[in-house]
């Protein structure tokens, strides 16, 4: 049996994705730690958007994308709760993620396009 390297390659990859995730949740930034995340977990959003509601949450697509980008954080308590359920489901340590926000930074971090930051949590709608 001759092997092709193609399984080192993806283990070598997945070592060097593991080793920056670790870096990213150390240093940030919180978008990118985020987005680190997600890769590793290998989820889609629309999967992670799916298992949050699963635990009672909900937000939609365009926050979570949004929140990847560094467009707009997590701020709001609703939010933040939103980021504890994103955390475990992504297998982060607890408060790696949240950490990396520091203070508020007021209106100009939040998602402000009217529908794009619903969350809705246990039935009741409440802004990002």
């Amino acid at each position: 049996m001759t092997m092709t390297g193609q399984r080192t390659h993806t283990i070598d990859r997945g070592v060097a994705e593991g080793r920056e995730l670790r870096r990213l949740l150390e240093t940030g930034p919180f978008a990118d730690a985020l987005r680190a995340a997600i890769r590793a977990r290998g989820l889609g959003l629309d999967r992670i958007r799916y298992r949050l509601r699963g635990r009672g949450c909900s937000v939609s697509l365009a926050t979570l994308s949004h929140w990847q980008s560094g467009r707009c954080r997590p701020e709001r308590p609703e939010s933040l709760l939103v980021l504890k359920n994103l955390e475990e489901i992504l297998g982060v340590p607890p408060e790696s993620l949240s950490r990396l926000l520091g203070p508020p930074r007021g209106r100009a971090g939040r998602c402000t396009v009217p529908g794009e930051g619903l969350v809705m949590q246990r039935g009741r709608d409440t802004g990002t």
